[in-house]
């Protein structure tokens, strides 16, 4: 990779609050990053595509050795209970190894022409310098299922991690070299969006940007992109629902419901933000839910006993109360939590209490906006055409679910949910690496990310004619 300079970077600890200066070894201006990857990319992009695959299986490896030592890593930056984090390096591994294998199948098509003694295929090219641009709350598994295809595809890459979550980019970077990544294939950047992320956004030489993030940033990616012609995949916001209908197993539907609302603090594009419940069982469902969101316990992540983990920072912490303040505005019930929660260790962290908004309408900002927070809302209603209704009443489109006993019902909402995920008798949580992740309407454009449909974002295809005729064949003429 050649790092060329040492540099400080200024992060907190969400447990602690606590301000550090971090020494990052992996800073390079966004130019120079962008110079060296152009320069690597000819030799890279003439790798045999299993060698290339040959690679990442050794990160995989490696990664799998160090698996506990990164999981606390990650829980130390981030914040998310070490149970989690391991999980979420567990799927990273899963990545590298799945991708690993796709490098014996990056293949086009064979197809029939209309013309006698003609040969005609497809085939996948690489498209040069990519730059990756990716959030902090999975500092790990995120940049895997970007980063990954995009080497193993044949690409160089500039790869921009969130600030917040510096040292577990590091780390990942370093995992990849030391597995056999060349010199100029693989280029670190760190530093704020505005400038860095911007940077890339703008820059010629770079021929595709994949983010995830924010719905308005993503907006501000895509114009970027657009006025140089640049190819963008976005991976934006989400508001996913959980129906639960009169008929639905209601202790797996709670267990759903949490684990989809305060797994991982709320800090999920998937995680279930809306709970939308039949009215028969509506008052049932929601007493139970709030009897288990005062039960989870808050504290450090690396403590076994902890449920939920504090926030990213403070300026998320703020952004989450921002909201209760808004639900009550806008005549919403709190039905617990609301605040932000001190007790004991946790006062010296960005912790918030789970909380439940009730008696929300469709219209509320606290039922149509992300908030990114253990801030579920819980909507009534009478039937299951006005549950999917309500489900398809946001700009977003990730993930959704549905839990019912009712085979009728569940395909019914497989098939009318706006949605680019659909789980029946799950919660919104829990992609497997080799399906397609992704969503429609303000969610994303249009591009999946995971199994073979990630290889449409990092590859350009090719359509190849060999004509063994000997003569001048003129297609539709010769044939009309």
């Amino acid at each position: 990779m050649g790092w060329r300079r040492v540099v400080a970077f200024q992060t907190r600890n969400p447990m602690h609050r606590a301000h550090h200066e971090l020494t990052v070894r992996a800073a390079r201006e966004a130019e120079a990053a962008i110079t060296a990857a152009s320069e690597a990319f000819n030799a890279w992009a003439r790798l045999p595509v299993p060698k290339r695959g040959e690679i990442v299986e050794r990160a995989a490896d490696i990664l799998r050795a160090e698996m506990d030592d990164v999981a606390r890593l990650l829980t130390r930056e981030e914040g998310k209970t070490f149970a989690d984090a391991r999980g979420e390096v567990y799927r990273a591994y899963n990545v590298l190894n799945y991708t690993a294998g796709q490098s014996r199948r990056l293949s086009g098509v064979t197809i029939p022409s209309e013309l006698p003694k003609n040969f005609v295929y497809t085939m996948r090219q690489p498209l040069g310098v990519v730059a990756l641009i990716t959030p902090w709350n999975f500092p790990l598994a995120i940049p895997t299922w970007k980063l990954v295809p995009a080497l193993v595809a044949g690409n160089t890459v500039v790869f921009k991690p969130a600030e917040d979550t510096p040292l577990m980019a590091q780390r990942f970077v370093e995992i990849l070299l030391e597995a056999g990544v060349p010199e100029g294939v693989l280029n670190l950047v760190q530093g704020i969006g505005e400038e860095t992320g911007a940077a890339l956004v703008r820059h010629p030489d770079v021929n595709l940007v994949s983010f995830t993030g924010s719905t308005e940033t993503g907006r501000e990616v895509a114009i970027g992109c657009a006025q140089r012609h640049a190819r963008v995949s976005l991976e934006m916001g989400g508001k996913n629902p959980i129906i639960v209908m009169d008929d639905a197993d209601l202790d797996l539907a709670l267990e759903g419901a949490v684990w989809g609302a305060f797994g991982t603090t709320g800090q999920r594009c998937t995680a279930a933000s809306r709970l939308i419940v039949h009215r028969q069982i509506l008052r049932q469902f929601t007493d139970r839910l709030v009897e288990r969101a005062r039960q989870l316990r808050l504290g450090d992540g690396m403590l076994p006993t902890t449920d939920v983990g504090p926030l990213i920072n403070e300026a998320q912490l703020k952004r989450v109360h921002g909201y209760t303040e808004i639900a009550r505005q806008e005549g919403a019930s709190i039905l617990t939590g609301g605040h932000i929660y001190t007790e004991g260790d946790c006062a010296r962290g960005f912790f918030y209490a789970p909380t439940i908004f009730a008696n929300v309408s469709t219209d509320m900002r606290i039922a149509q906006e992300e908030i990114f927070g253990p801030c579920p809302a819980i909507i009534g209603v009478n039937s299951l055409p006005e549950a999917i209704e309500v489900a398809n009443s946001t700009k977003y489109g990730l993930s959704s679910a549905i839990y019912t006993r009712d085979v009728n019902k569940a395909f019914l909402a497989m098939r009318d949910i706006e949605a680019g995920i659909t789980y029946v008798n799950s919660s919104t949580i829990g992609a497997e690496v080799h399906l397609p992740f992704g969503g429609v309407k303000q969610t994303g454009n249009g591009h999946r990310e995971g199994s073979p449909t990630v290889l449409d974002i990092f590859t350009e295809w090719k359509t190849l004619y060999i004509d063994y005729s000997g003569r001048l064949q003129k297609a539709q003429m010769d044939n009309e």
